[in-house]
């Protein structure tokens, strides 16, 4: 049996369109599909999918509002939120509130693929141009940023590492750049995760940015 795929859009010819692309793969399979904000919490409590396509735009409830119920029902479901634009003001929020992963409605049926065997596989989804972009439009990163307790159990080397992950940096382009293996930057990775308390990598892009490690348009 494939994954548990869960549609929520409210458009039914993009929910059409993304069940054609998910029931041709042999490891992935649609479970069901929702129209509108609440349906998609009921049906993810539920169903118990292994992932939820949501559009961050949903009648009855938003995404943001639903990514975090549905993450606080079922913490094993990856969300990966979908959208028209690439500056929605709702798929930052939505990255914060639990979300894995980002894709653009237009985007090609292979990156969607990508996007949910990526999550699957723990990854988080999120291009760095559109990471970037969205951090740059949404955090401000020049008042004084929040303090936070977590930044002091870091050593130097791992605000290092983590600088580069906000940037939008690979583990292959940390490792070439501080002439590290990548071994040992999974490593500095796993270790900031533990220490900070965060679930991925997009968590801890929002975490350097909110808190100063990182600032919107810094270069790589």
């Amino acid at each position: 049996m494939g994954a548990r795929v869960l549609i929520c859009d409210d458009q039914e010819l993009m929910r059409v369109g993304l069940r054609m692309v998910v029931d041709s793969q042999p490891d992935l399979m649609v479970v069901g599909e929702a129209a509108d904000g609440p349906a998609a919490v009921a049906l993810a409590a539920q169903l118990r999918p292994d992932v939820v396509m949501l559009d961050v735009r949903m009648p009855g409830l938003d995404g943001v509002a639903a990514t975090a119920r549905i993450r606080a029902m079922v913490p094993a479901a990856r969300v990966v939120v979908i959208t028209t634009f690439d500056l929605d003001e709702y798929a930052f929020a939505a990255l914060r509130a639990g979300a894995s992963g980002f894709v653009l409605k237009d985007a090609p049926a292979a990156e969607l693929l990508v996007a949910i065997r990526g999550v699957l596989r723990g990854a988080a989804m999120v291009a760095p141009s559109v990471a970037g972009r969205l951090v740059d439009r949404y955090v401000t990163g020049t008042a004084d940023p929040p303090a936070d307790e977590r930044c002091a159990a870091l050593t130097d080397r791992e605000r290092e590492v983590l600088g580069l992950i906000a940037r939008g940096l690979n583990n292959a382009e940390i490792a070439a750049r501080l002439f590290l293996g990548e071994t040992t930057v999974k490593t500095h990775i796993n270790r900031i995760l533990t220490k900070l308390r965060l679930r991925d990598r997009v968590s801890a892009v929002v975490f350097a940015y909110e808190t100063g490690l990182a600032r919107p348009g810094a270069g790589p």
